[in-house]
C-alpha cells in the first residue's frame, strides 16, 4: 500500500463515520498531510454542514500551505448554504488534491476538479474509487437511480422463521445481535416498516446504543390507513406511504433527500422489496435455535428458500454476535 492509499483510506474510514447522518448531501472524508504528517482531519458533519474540507483545512491552519489533500469525493463547486469548498482549498495554498471520485451532482460534476487545476493546483482523481463510490453509494443513486440505497433487513430463527404461529417473534436474538442492528439503524437516513409490525409490535424504531446518538426518519407503509396515531411511532413525526407502487415510493424518498433507506419490516415487507427488485443488500440475524415448522417464514410471501440461487444477492461477510450470526448479503454488479 502506497502512502497515498493509506491517507486516503484513512479519509474514507471518516466518511464512513457520517452513513445515515449527512443527507442530502454525501459523506466525505479529508486528510491533510504535509511532510508525511496528519496535519487535517474532518468529515461531513451530522446534518451535512460544515464540509469534511472546511473541517480539515481548519484544524490543518496555516501549515496547510504547501500541503497535500485527499478527499473523497470531488470538492464542491458551487455556491450553496456553505460557500465552495474548491475556496477554500485554493485560499489554503495546497499544493495538490487527491479525489476519490467525481461528484455526479451537475453543479459540480468535474467543475471542481477544473477549479482547481485553473487555480494551479495539481490533483489526481481516482485514488480507491471503487470504495469511495460503494461509501455514498445513496447519494449517486438519488442522481442516477432516483432512489436511496436500500437495505433489507430480518432476524429469523436458525430454520428460517421470524415468529411462532401466533406471531409472537420479540428478542429471537441475543443482545451483541440487537446493538449491531442498531448500529445498522444508525448506518441508515430512514427506517422502512409496514403497517403489521406496527400494529403486531407497537415499536418504537429508534436508535438505542451507547454511545451513539442518532434519529433515522421512521416509515411506514400503510395502504389503507390503519394506523390510529396512537402508536409509538408518532413520537417521531413518522412519514406514512399509502401508495402500493414501490418504486413511485423509493423516488419520492430520493427527491426527499433519503439517501439510505433500512427496510425492517415482515415477511410482507421484505418480500415486496425483493419482487421489485430494489435492494442493494440484505442482512440476516440468525438465532442457533429453531422455531416450530408452522411459524411464519421469513420472506414467505415470495417463496424463497435460498436467498443467493433465487436473487442476484450474493454472500459477502459472516460475523458472529455471540450466539448468533449475522450474514451479509450484497449486490454484485
Amino acid at each position: 500500500m502506497t502512502k497515498h492509499t493509506h491517507h486516503m483510506k484513512s479519509a474514507l474510514n471518516l466518511a464512513r463515520q457520517g452513513l445515515g447522518r449527512t443527507a442530502p448531501n454525501p459523506t466525505v472524508g479529508c486528510v491533510i498531510v504535509k511532510d508525511n504528517h496528519v496535519i487535517g482531519r474532518g468529515r461531513t458533519a451530522t446534518g451535512g454542514r460544515p464540509h469534511a474540507e472546511t473541517i480539515a483545512l481548519d484544524m490543518a491552519g496555516s501549515n496547510a500551505q504547501g500541503a497535500i489533500a485527499y478527499v473523497t469525493l470531488e470538492p464542491c463547486a458551487h455556491q450553496g448554504k456553505t460557500p465552495p469548498c474548491v475556496d477554500a482549498l485554493v485560499k489554503a495554498g495546497v499544493k495538490k488534491v487527491f479525489v476519490a471520485i467525481i461528484d455526479t451532482d451537475e453543479r459540480v460534476a468535474g467543475q471542481g476538479v477544473a477549479m482547481l487545476v485553473k487555480a494551479g493546483i495539481d490533483v489526481e482523481v481516482g485514488l480507491c474509487e471503487d470504495q469511495a463510490y460503494e461509501v455514498n453509494k445513496g447519494f449517486f443513486y438519488r442522481h442516477s437511480e432516483k432512489r436511496p440505497f436500500i437495505s433489507l433487513k430480518t432476524a429469523t430463527s436458525v430454520n428460517g422463521k421470524i415468529a411462532d404461529a401466533q406471531g409472537n417473534s420479540k428478542w429471537i436474538t441475543g443482545e451483541l445481535a440487537r446493538a449491531r442492528a442498531h448500529l445498522i439503524r444508525a448506518q441508515h437516513d430512514a427506517i422502512a416498516v409496514g403497517v403489521n409490525t406496527v400494529l403486531i409490535d407497537n415499536p418504537s424504531l429508534t436508535t438505542r446504543l451507547n454511545g451513539v446518538e442518532h434519529r433515522s426518519k421512521i416509515i411506514v407503509f400503510d395502504r389503507n390507513q390503519r394506523l390510529t396515531g396512537t402508536e409509538k411511532v408518532f413520537e417521531n413525526d413518522p412519514l406514512i406511504i399509502t401508495t402500493s407502487n414501490l418504486r413511485e415510493a423509493m423516488s419520492d424518498l430520493s427527491a426527499q433527500g433519503i439517501t439510505r433507506l433500512l427496510v425492517e419490516g415482515g415477511a410482507g415487507m421484505v418480500s415486496a422489496f425483493l419482487k421489485e427488485n430494489l435492494y442493494d443488500q440484505f442482512y440476516w440475524f440468525k438465532a442457533p435455535h429453531s422455531m416450530p415448522d408452522n411459524g411464519l417464514n421469513a420472506i414467505s410471501c415470495f417463496n424463497i428458500n435460498d436467498i443467493e440461487s433465487e436473487t442476484n444477492l450474493r454472500h459477502a461477510e459472516q460475523m458472529r454476535l455471540g450466539k448468533d450470526t449475522l450474514d451479509i448479503f450484497k449486490v454484485m454488479e
